[in-house]
């Protein structure tokens, strides 16, 4: 536990949350700033900064909370799909950092873009630019 963080203090209870879900590794519960009606926070209950900090086991646990939580909301509140998705990392916009998933109801009409819809301009790697980006990134696997 962090004692300066905000979902660790959610946790331990001292903070109140509206909680949809909880078990032994994680708990889910309403953002307090809704981008859609629905809009839930999925985190482990022990404090990691970001995805990589995370366990394996315990990634397990938290995937399988989502597992249990995105049909719920989706369902709750009518919505026929969801955008579910980490910002890890201060530059990828992570606000608090305690890694938690956003699940966030979705709708045809809802206004929102895709994800790809968030950058404006995207490369155009050439063939071996994508080999070597795709090498460097298993070797380090």
């Amino acid at each position: 536990m962090s004692e300066d963080c905000i979902f660790c203090r959610i946790v331990d209870g001292e903070i109140p949350s509206r909680t949809v879900y909880e078990d032994d590794a994680a708990l889910a519960f309403l953002d307090a700033n809704p981008l859609t009606m629905g809009h839930t926070l999925v985190i482990p209950k022990d404090h990691y900064e970001r995805l990589e900090d995370v366990p394996a086991e315990q990634a397990t646990d938290l995937y399988a909370a989502l597992h249990e939580v995105v049909p719920a909301v989706e369902d709750a509140v009518g919505a026929p799909a969801t955008t579910v998705a980490f910002n890890n990392g201060e530059a990828a916009g992570q606000e608090v950092p305690h890694v938690h998933a956003h699940v966030i109801p979705r709708s045809p009409d809802d206004g929102a873009t895709p994800i790809h819809a968030l950058f404006e301009s995207r490369p155009d790697p050439s063939d071996s630019e994508l080999d070597d980006v795709a090498d460097a990134i298993a070797d380090r696997l």
